[in-house]
This record gives C-alpha cells, sequence and structure tokens, in this order.
C-alpha cells in the first residue's frame, strides 16, 4: 500500500485528488473542533456521559468524539449512513424506487436526492433525541433564556445547528467523492476513527504506569494479529467460472472468452454488525432517555435489562450472534440477486460448467451464495466478539481509556481495514487509468 501511495505521488493529476482529499478531510476534522453554545455534555470528570450506551459510543467513536463533546460536526455522517440504508431497504420494497435504481445514472441522481432529504429528516430526529435525552446538560441560559418561549427558541437554534453540521458533511463526503480518491463518506468515517484511536492513544502516554510499557505491547501486537485476520478474510472470494460460447454477429465473431463471477465471503461488510448493536442498544437507550432506570427498591426491568441483557453478557452475546446471522442473510439478499445475474448470463450466451442454465443455475449461485454468507457470517461473528474480549482484558489491566476500547472493537476494527483496502484499490486503478492514457498517447 505505501508503495502505491508513493506511485500516486509521482503522478500529477493523482497527487491534486490525494490534496483534496486531504484538505477536505481537514475541514472536516476542524469542524468536529467547533464548540455549539450551550451544550456542555462533553465529559463527566474523566468518564463521557456516552460510556453507558454501546451505540451512542461507536458513533461518537467513528465521529472522532465530535459527539461526546457536542461540537458542530456532532451528528457526524451518521445520519446519512442511516438515510443511505433505509433507501436501499425501501429500493426492495417500493416498485417505483426499484425501477429508478435500474434507470441508470437519471435513477442514481434522483434517489441520491431521496437520500439527502431523508438525511435533513433524520438529522432533525436526531439532535432532538440527543438534546431532549441528556437535556440537563443543555443550558439554554447561555443562548435565548433557560424558561419559556427562550428556552423553546434555543433548542430550535441548536437543533438547527446540529443539523447545518450534518448537512456540510454530507457535502464534503460527496465533494470527496467527486473531485477526490474513493468514497468519501468511508474516507470521513476511517478519519473519525483514526482521530479518536490517536487521542485516546496519546492519553495513555500521559498517564504512564509502571506496567504500561508490556500491556501496551500485547494491545498493538493484539491489533496487527487482528487487523491481519480481517485482512485475510475481507480479501477472500468465491470465483464461480462462466463460460461464453462464441457468436456469429454479421461477419464478426463474439464470445468465446472465459470469466467468472466473485463472491466476496464478507460482502455485506460492517452493515450487519452495526444493525446488530442498534437493535440491542435500542431499548437501553430509550430507557435511558425516558428515566426509566433504577428505582429505591430495586427489581426493576431496567436492573434486570443491564444483568441479564448488558454489554458482556452470556444472552447478549447470544442474541448478538443471532442478529449478526440474521442481518448478513438479509443484506446478501438485497445485494446479490440470483436470478437477474441468471438471466444476464444466459441472455449474452453464456453458461456455468456443468450447470444448465436458466433456473438450475440461479439455484446453483443461491446455495452457493448461501454457503459462502453463513461463513461470512461467522467470521463476523467471530470479530464482533474476540476483539471486544481481548481489548477488555488488556484494557482493565492497563486502565485504558473506553473511546480506545470502543475504537479497537469489531466495528472500528472492520471499518479502518474495509477502508483502507477500498483507498488503495483506489489510487490504484486511478494509476492504471493514467498508464492507459499514456500508452494511447
Amino acid at each position: 500500500m505505501w508503495q502505491t501511495i508513493v506511485n500516486a505521488f509521482k503522478i500529477k493529476e493523482v497527487r491534486r485528488k490525494i490534496l483534496i482529499t486531504l484538505a477536505l478531510l481537514f475541514v472536516y476534522r476542524l469542524g468536529c473542533y467547533i464548540p455549539v453554545p450551550g451544550v456542555h455534555f462533553f465529559n463527566q470528570g474523566e468518564q463521557s456521559i456516552f460510556s453507558d450506551y454501546t451505540f451512542l459510543q461507536i458513533m461518537s467513536g467513528v465521529s472522532g468524539g465530535a459527539l461526546q463533546y457536542g461540537t458542530f460536526f456532532a451528528m457526524g455522517i451518521g445520519p446519512y449512513i442511516n438515510a443511505s440504508i433505509i433507501i436501499q431497504l425501501l429500493t426492495v420494497g417500493i416498485p417505483a424506487l426499484e425501477r429508478l435504481s435500474k434507470q441508470g445514472e437519471e435513477g442514481r441522481k434522483k434517489i441520491n436526492t431521496y437520500t439527502r432529504i431523508m438525511t435533513l429528516f433524520l438529522a432533525v430526529a436526531q439532535a432532538i433525541g440527543i438534546l431532549v435525552g441528556f437535556k440537563s446538560y443543555v443550558n439554554t441560559a447561555e443562548l435565548f433564556g433557560a424558561e419559556g418561549f427562550g428556552r423553546v427558541i434555543s433548542y430550535i437554534f441548536l437543533v438547527l445547528v446540529y443539523t447545518a453540521g450534518a448537512a456540510l458533511t454530507m457535502w464534503l463526503g460527496e465533494r470527496i467523492t467527486d473531485y477526490g480518491v474513493s468514497n468519501g463518506i468511508s474516507m470521513l468515517i476511517f478519519a473519525g476513527i483514526l482521530s479518536t484511536a490517536g487521542t485516546a492513544i496519546l492519553g495513555i502516554f500521559t498517564n504512564w504506569q509502571a506496567n504500561s510499557f508490556w500491556v501496551l505491547l500485547a494491545f498493538v501486537l493484539s491489533v496487527i494479529v487482528i487487523f491481519g485476520a480481517i485482512v485475510t478474510v475481507e480479501s477472500a472470494e468465491r470465483k464461480i467460472p462462466v463460460q461464453y460460447a462464441k457468436q456469429v454477429k454479421g461477419r464478426k465473431m463474439y464470445g468465446g472468452q472465459s470469466t467468472h463471477i466473485p463472491i466476496k465471503v464478507n460482502a455485506s461488510g460492517v452493515m450487519p454488525l452495526i444493525f446488530a448493536y442498534a437493535i440491542l442498544s435500542f431499548p437501553d437507550l430509550i430507557m435511558n432517555l425516558f428515566g426509566l432506570k433504577t428505582t429505591a427498591e430495586g427489581n426493576t426491568f431496567y436492573d434486570w435489562w443491564t444483568t441479564w441483557m448488558g454489554t458482556g453478557g452470556w444472552i447478549y452475546m447470544v442474541i448478538l450472534c443471532v442478529l449478526i446471522l440474521f442481518f448478513s442473510y438479509f443484506y446478501n439478499q438485497i445485494q446479490f440477486n440470483p436470478d437477474d445475474i441468471s438471466k444476464s448470463i444466459q441472455s449474452n450466451g453464456g453458461f456455468i460448467p456443468g450447470t444448465r442454465p436458466g433456473k438450475p443455475t440461479a439455484d446453483y449461485l443461491r446455495r452457493v451464495s448461501n454457503r459462502i454468507t453463513l461463513f461470512g457470517a461467522i467470521y463476523l461473528a467471530l470479530v464482533a466478539l474476540v476483539p471486544s474480549l481481548i481489548f477488555k482484558i488488556i484494557g482493565s489491566a492497563l486502565s485504558l481509556d473506553n473511546a480506545l476500547i470502543s475504537v479497537f472493537s469489531a466495528t472500528g476494527l472492520l471499518i479502518v481495514v474495509s477502508v483502507a483496502l477500498e483507498f488503495d484499490q483506489a489510487l490504484q486503478s486511478q494509476i492504471m487509468m493514467k498508464n492507459y492514457k499514456g500508452f494511447l498517447k
């Protein structure tokens, strides 16, 4: 990868795209440090107020700590990601959106417009939820008043500010995609995670202990080993051979070549993990937002939930694995359609060796896809449990910051590796395109 970056900087056009990407990422990180007046829910001593909420902690780590500190980009890219997922799911269930998705560039532009509109609605809802849920940390007296109409205006102002931050973050991501390298949304998430990790690692050195070196060495070695395992599985794929028969059209002969259909082991990426964490964290988040916590008498539903369904509990782990398995298959059904692929192969005069065209080909592709998805789901479940347990053990020995443990959890590790591989492939394609242009000249 480092050699790819060195080669990319030797080409003027690619170097310019890299510098544009870095400049836009700098603007994004700058917005993550701009404070919003009236909001003071960033710290409670040394403990983040989001430490009890797994999903909010993940989103804070993805935004580079902007959500934890309540800055201008506190919403980050979260509303846009959620909107993209919702629109993608609706595309399967709503025929009008499904037709748009098959209309090429024009249909894609309309779907992107709907995604932007959905992003604004979700940003407003998320801002209202965070501000109302943690209203004790919001001081409206610094804005338009602490009581009555002034308090309402203050909350409206804060919701507009955070919505504007989410819209600007979405715009920066789209500009990186258009004028920079790789997918802009992925690059913003990547920058946020690395920023959170860097801040947490810096905190370790400021609070150095007697045994810090050996435990920190174990932590780094664990990260390297897990990174290597994730890269190996993320690059793994099953190649299904496809043979195209020779066809004579006019005076020319077409076809006759062999190709393959690549099916990745983890085609769904990190999405099943995010869905599973969101569903398991949602009841706990709702109970805390509405004050349904432990009472003086005890034995409440909240007590039972935190005891048996809290992070790290056996029931929590079992349900997490089941949800990951379910969403892996669900997301695979959205992305991979064996019937459409079979029709496309047959219409172009192709066939899979040893399999008849038509329905037998679709059944064969579906069977192979389901088996590979099973292995991908087991891999995601292991990644969700093993790194978290390892880093919790090391973190308790070293008294690591929760931000570092959350960043190097399953979601953080998968995102960092996936985006790094995607960035490397984008650079290689840019270099290859430039070399082709040179040959043509």
